[in-house]
């Protein structure tokens, strides 16, 4: 989102900070290695993540070749009803004011599920 919207992305590793607001969990796995104290989460969403196929299938090529193909398999998941139930929840959270931190423990955060889900978020922000 853009730099005046309430929601930013953060890795789970980095330490939580006062601007930080409502800390979601955008990953289906607990991160390793981190405590619930440490991590401080506010809501964990597992139903917003790829589903764990998608994610084994992706990661199986780390050559970044099936990346527009992921991208295009997540997006249709986000509108199946577990997924879109789960969206909705997060829009309710961003909708509800302050800010929203999305946490995520991947390393290439850009090259995750998180940059998608943040652009269908904005979308269902638009539409309803």
């Amino acid at each position: 989102m853009s730099g005046s919207d309430p929601v930013r992305v953060r890795r789970v590793y980095d330490p939580p900070e006062d601007g930080d607001g409502t800390r979601v969990l955008v990953d289906r796995l607990w991160p390793r290695g981190v405590s619930k104290e440490r991590a401080a989460i506010d809501v964990w969403l597992k139903d917003v993540t790829p589903s764990d196929e998608l994610r084994s299938w992706y990661h199986q090529d780390r050559s970044g070749a099936r990346h527009d193909t992921f991208v295009d398999r997540y997006r249709t998941e986000l509108d199946d009803p577990a997924h879109a139930e789960a969206v909705d929840r997060l829009a309710g959270i961003v909708r509800a004011g302050g800010p929203v931190t999305l946490i995520t423990a991947v390393k290439d955060v850009a090259d995750s599920h998180v940059p998608v889900l943040v652009g269908h978020l904005q979308h269902v922000m638009k539409r309803t």
